[in-house]
């Protein structure tokens, strides 16, 4: 008896926020693109129940927003944004240093250790999305180890309205000096140094914000040209 074909196995919702996440992240859908349910759904063959279910996770992410009566569409922030939201982080995370610098213990330090030891490896790999999503988890597990729940909710939505940014535009070496600058700040922590480990959070956080609002601008140059074409 011949062998039956076997049907391919649908992907879950999991697996399809995964693949419109790396489309985004590697440039395929840019900033301000809508992503319609129908369409999708006919992609993956799957139902649209699926494909909403997929939309709510990147939506959690901020990799997308989703409006109401105008779908989802690629999460996009302007350079006021970004300003804006790095005047937040500034005053929070001056405090959360200063507090964490108090209270830390050796084995708070065993596991930044540990986590920068993952940046490094995930620099070295070029994984760009883990890169970020890492640089990112610096400032929050701070918090964490803090034990500021208000304050770590507060971050974790900041940072993850900037990683998009950063995953699609920060550079290699951008996002190596991040790293060398996250170890900066642990060092004069740990040495006792207060004052440095805040003058070194001030300085890394006005580097970012420079690197993010370079990458709005071109995506908005990107943005522009797509528009233009599309009207040609």
């Amino acid at each position: 008896m011949p062998n039956q074909p076997v049907a391919a196995v649908a992907k879950s919702s999991d697996e399809i926020a995964n693949d419109i996440a790396n489309a985004i992240v590697e440039g395929r859908l840019p900033p301000g693109t809508k992503l319609k349910e129908e369409a999708l759904a006919k992609v993956y063959s799957v139902s649209r129940t699926k494909i909403r279910a997929a939309l709510l996770m990147l939506a959690k992410d901020e990799l997308i927003e989703i409006a109401p009566e105008k779908g989802a569409s690629v999460s996009r922030l302007s350079k006021d944004e970004v300003r804006e939201i790095f005047e937040v982080r500034r005053i929070l995370e001056v405090a959360l240093v200063r507090e964490f610098a108090q209270k830390a213990q050796s084995a708070d330090y065993r596991r930044l250790d540990e986590h920068m030891a993952r940046e490094r490896e995930a620099l070295a790999a070029r994984d760009v999305r883990l890169r970020a999503k890492l640089l990112a988890e610096f400032h929050t597990l701070l918090a964490e180890i803090v034990g500021n729940q208000v304050l770590l909710n507060i971050l974790k939505k900041l940072t993850a309205r900037t990683a998009l940014t950063a995953m699609r535009h920060q550079s290699d070496d951008g996002a190596t000096c991040s790293s060398d600058e996250h170890a900066r700040i642990i060092e004069a922590a740990r040495a006792g140094d207060v004052e440095r480990a805040i003058e070194m959070t001030l300085h890394h956080l006005a580097h970012v914000q420079g690197d993010m609002e370079d990458g709005c601008a071109e995506a908005n140059r990107e943005s522009d040209l797509i528009a233009a074409l599309l009207t040609c």
